[in-house]
């Protein structure tokens, strides 16, 4: 889940300001549970405990579903999000502006796969399972989510940036996690990140999550196929290069070449590499985040 310092995010801040609900949330992460479960886990009353669910619920942090029991239906809880970025305003009194591009998971324009690997749109599977001959299908452009066991994927990216802009920071996010065979929450693998020929760095994906249903990911998608991933967000400016706010090299973005017409992002798992556990793509209609691959140019116009 993605926040900021606006009104439209108090609703989490405030169901995450409690004792209680804070309990809850680490009990629904062990597992799913029924208010009556929650209110004897807590020595609550089950009226308590229905108001502080409404709270969570509302805020979307978690999902509740109605199950037949031995008493009649009973609602059980789900956490609904992995994790919370928060982004906050820029600090300095200059409000630096952006250009935005997103591009579509199926829109690669280069790759070298090795099996486990497939893609599919919102409707169906793209051709067959683990046959790297369908990633060059028609059909490809319309995938919301690709996978693959080793090797790479590449991406061009149009920059819109005019002469008399100066870049500050490029944004990249997208829904990212690894590919084992169904699925497996232990399943690390090591996503290489690199942009116009320049290796970023690397992050280790802990697993290819699968167990419950991603919030987008489609009904007619096998609850025993990967259903979600996590949100990475990529940073780059005049520091280095950071993932999720952790500094992972010194590449800054002056060395990008961040003035050239297009970018290529790619993304790869190296069969050198620690953990070969494989890559997938969450994009639109797929995983936890309704989003595909995300670029922000930031920039400040130069001054007259």
């Amino acid at each position: 889940m993605k926040l900021d310092i606006s009104e439209k995010s108090l609703p989490v801040y405030e169901a995450l300001a409690s004792g209680v609900r804070l309990q809850m949330i680490r009990l629904l992460a062990v597992k799913p549970m029924n208010v009556k479960e929650l209110a004897g886990a807590l020595g609550l009353s089950s009226a308590i405990m229905t108001m502080h669910i409404k709270k969570l619920e509302r805020a979307e942090l978690i999902k509740t579903e109605m199950f037949p029991g031995k008493g009649g239906a009973q609602k059980v809880c789900s956490l609904n999000v992995d994790s919370l970025h928060i982004e906050f305003p820029q600090g300095d009194s200059v409000q630096q502006s952006y250009y935005e591009t997103e591009i579509g998971v199926g829109h690669y324009t280069d790759f070298e796969i090795q099996p486990t690997c497939g893609l599919a749109t919102r409707e169906k599977i793209v051709g067959e399972y683990d046959d790297p001959r369908f990633f060059l299908s028609p059909e490809r452009f319309d995938a919301r989510i690709l996978w693959f066991g080793q090797g790479y994927i590449e991406y061009k990216v149009p920059n819109y940036m005019l002469g008399n802009e100066t870049p500050t920071k490029l944004e990249i996010s997208l829904e990212l996690g690894s590919e084992a065979p169904s699925s497996n929450n232990d399943w690390p693998s090591d996503i290489h990140f690199a942009l116009n020929g320049v290796p970023l760095g690397a992050w280790t994906s802990p697993g290819d999550f699968g167990g419950r249903k991603g919030k987008y990911t489609p009904e007619w998608w096998s609850i025993d196929c990967n259903q979600y991933g996590l949100l990475k967000v990529l940073r780059i400016d005049a520091e280095g290069t950071f993932i999720d706010g952790y500094k992972v090299s010194e590449v800054t973005l002056e060395q990008l070449d961040i003035r050239r017409k297009q970018w290529t992002l790619r993304l790869s798992v190296p069969e050198d590499a620690q953990n070969v556990g494989g890559l997938t793509i969450y994009g639109e209609g797929f995983g936890n985040y309704d989003q595909n691959i995300l670029f922000r140019l930031f920039y400040e116009k130069v001054r007259d």
